[in-house]
């Protein structure tokens, strides 16, 4: 008799995404393709218009990649040379990479350990220690809403405007049951292809509830002009193309949907993960039992929306459970391997081995599985036995 074979499971599957909306997606570049508009234009504006109603009423402000989003964000805000911006030490590189491309000092502060956003705690004591704070950058990390009225708080408190980098986060909900973006403040989305909503290339969108930030956004991304030969000032040549936003509208109307199909893997690993012994992030792996954390479960109103799924397991032990995971045809992914105060470009600002210890230990314990909508009850099953059975055999 023959064994059956087990899956393969990618880590993500763009392609069998597409399969589900080809001829959608066809019949949309067709339509950018037979108009010959390429930049800007009826397409991108109608994205703007969609991703604003979908965020709960903002402005919505097109640009060419997330990472050029924050440094817009930056420039409307007049961050530049000597100024400072709080931001989370293990996050990806561009939060803090656009602060320093404008010579403004990226300020760290840890993470909560359960759900990988910055710590409202040690922000405070950061920002305790800064002279010229000009801005605080949380991260929705994952999916998952940082602490939003703690960081208002704290940005009344220094009198200096939040930047919600959610990146990752389209769609999320925080603790008061709000989209990320749709309060008062400057909020920035990717949409990379591997994101929850991604694009067939860059792409970023800037939100904002003030209209006259959201004009100057829009001067921002095209050179800083009015008009095609009036410039304000000096920007960027960061603009949405067409053919990415006629691509991102069709996926728009299938967000939700791919949403709930996340939330549902998720619940499916922490049920699962749960009865062999394994523990939410809330409980340290020192807390001992199966040497396994699951991600920290948002309350409602707050809802997770699974950019990744990370697990945690003790440092030591963390790459022979990927060697073991790929031998079963499970691919996986690290964020971040290394927190960003210990990064070399930064290493002018003096950061430290032990400064961070949250972070750092992040960066040693934790692994991204697969967590994409289009996962088979076959590929999640042997996802979750491979794991188990990586950890029983050491």
């Amino acid at each position: 008799m023959e064994k059956t074979r087990a899956p393969r499971v990618p880590f993500l599957d763009l392609r069998a995404q597409y399969d589900t909306l080809r001829d959608e997606v066809e019949e949309a570049i067709r339509g950018v393709l037979e108009s010959q508009r390429f930049i800007l234009g009826p397409e991108v504006e109608a994205f703007e218009r969609e991703i604003a109603a979908y965020s709960d009423g903002v402005y919505a402000v097109g640009c060419a990649s997330g990472s050029d989003a924050l440094l817009l964000a930056l420039m409307a805000l007049d961050v530049g040379p000597g100024d400072q911006v709080l931001c989370p030490a293990y996050t990806f590189f561009a939060t803090a990479g656009s602060i320093w491309r404008l010579g403004a000092e990226p300020v760290f502060a840890d993470i909560d350990p359960a759900t990988y956003n910055l710590d409202p705690a040690s922000a405070r004591e950061q920002i305790a220690r800064c002279t010229r704070l000009k801005a605080i950058i949380p991260v929705h990390l994952f999916g998952q809403a940082a602490d939003m009225r703690a960081f208002q708080g704290l940005a009344r408190e220094a009198a200096v405007p939040v930047i919600e980098d959610a990146a990752q986060a389209i769609g999320a909900r925080d603790a008061a049951g709000q989209r990320v973006g749709a309060r008062d403040t400057l909020a920035c989305l990717s949409f990379f292809p591997s994101k929850n909503l991604g694009g067939t290339g860059d792409g970023g969108m800037l939100l904002t509830r003030r209209r006259g930030v959201a004009e100057r956004l829009t001067a921002l991304r095209s050179h800083g002009a009015l008009s095609r030969d009036e410039h304000v000032e000096v920007g960027l040549n960061s603009r949405l193309d067409a053919l990415h936003a006629a691509v991102l509208r069709v996926k728009l109307r299938h967000l939700d949907q791919w949403t709930k199909r996340r939330q549902e893997n998720a619940s499916f690993y922490d049920q699962h993960f749960g009865a062999a012994g394994a523990q939410p992030s809330s409980q340290p792996l020192a807390a001992g039992g199966l040497p396994l954390r699951t991600p920290a479960p948002a309350s409602p109103p707050a809802g997770h929306t699974y950019n990744q799924y990370v697990i945690r397991v003790p440092a030591e032990r963390r790459d022979s459970l990927r060697e073991h995971l790929a031998d079963c045809g499970v691919a996986t992914a690290v964020y971040y391997p290394s927190p960003l105060h210990l990064q070399d470009c930064f290493a002018s600002l003096g950061g430290q081995p032990g400064q961070f210890p949250a972070a750092e230990a992040a960066a040693c314990e934790t692994i991204a599985l697969p967590i994409y909508p289009e996962l088979t009850h076959a590929q999640r099953d042997h996802v979750v036995a491979s794991v188990l059975a990586g950890l029983r055999s050491a």
